[in-house]
């Protein structure tokens, strides 16, 4: 009789978590002699499902991936309660398996297609006797993502090369425009309402003490005429967060619009916020 399974693939949903799970760094023998044995199998997977499977790189075992056995909440908010924020997560929950070796070979006869996930990074394990719960996910921030600078050339050169082309924004037709040069006062207001956002856990041009982005820009030293302002959240990377705005009408109007000649924009993170990642993108004319 095939074990009973909970598999669950999402995109993050903003939800609030009510669940804290204290999430320990040493792994027991058996879950770190299953992970290895996972891993092995996506180093050199065999027939899976009756095709040949490609080679998938290694997942990490992690300690705050790992849910509790009979785990039945959401989750995401299990996973974001214990600081990991998840783009995709699935949970494999087996019965019967005596040891580590057991459990793989149940897993290889019955959950092959879940062990080569290619979406999947990080692997949570969790057993006692003869039941384990696997959880395999996926950050919802791309692990690149870590020097702000290289985001930051990143974001420039992407808002350039979407104005270089002439584009539609929803209804409206906007001819190529003229490159943005970049501006350290407006990306240091920037910065400052992604950090609020993420820590205060909130989603808005205006913060909660009424401020708006001609106001940070202000106060960050910009003097100029004109301020226009995109946020996103979610977003793993710079590109998934420039397709967001290039996808809506208003977002994609500020990118395009031919009157700003200047631009700064960041992102901050917080695991623990409901959407995990924020970004702000600030456009300015002197």
């Amino acid at each position: 009789m095939r074990p009973p399974v909970h598999l669950s693939r999402f995109a993050q949903l903003s939800l609030a978590a009510s669940l804290y799970l204290a999430a320990s760094s040493a792994f027991a023998d058996g879950e770190r002699q299953l992970a290895q044995a996972i891993n092995s199998y996506r180093a050199h997977p065999q027939r899976c499902e009756g095709q040949i499977a490609s080679a998938m790189p290694p997942l990490s075992l992690k300690a705050n991936v790992a849910l509790p056995l009979g785990y039945g909440g959401s989750l995401r908010d299990g996973l974001k309660a214990a600081g990991y924020q998840a783009a995709t997560v699935q949970s494999i929950q087996l019965v019967g398996a005596r040891d580590a070796d057991a459990a793989f070979a149940m897993l290889q006869r019955e959950y092959c297609d879940s062990m080569l996930d290619s979406q999947a990074a990080d692997l949570g394990i969790s057993h006692a006797g003869g039941q384990w719960q696997l959880v395999l996910a996926k950050p919802l921030v791309d692990a690149r993502l870590t020097d702000v600078r290289a985001a930051d050339r990143a974001l420039l050169a992407q808002v350039n090369a979407a104005r270089a082309t002439a584009r539609m924004c929803g209804y409206r037709r906007f001819a190529a425009a003229r490159p943005l040069s970049w501006s350290t006062a407006l990306g240091t207001a920037a910065q400052g309402h992604s950090k609020a956002m993420a820590n205060d856990n909130y989603f808005a041009h205006q913060d909660p003490d009424g401020d708006t982005p001609a106001d940070r820009a202000r106060v960050a030293g910009y003097r100029g005429r004109q301020i226009g302002e995109n946020i996103a959240a979610g977003q793993g990377s710079p590109s998934q967060a420039m397709q967001s705005w290039l996808a809506s009408p208003g977002h994609c109007a500020n990118l395009m619009n031919p009157m700003f000649t200047q631009v700064g924009a960041a992102y901050a993170t917080n695991t623990r916020s409901d959407l995990g990642i924020y970004w702000t993108m600030l456009f300015g004319a002197p």
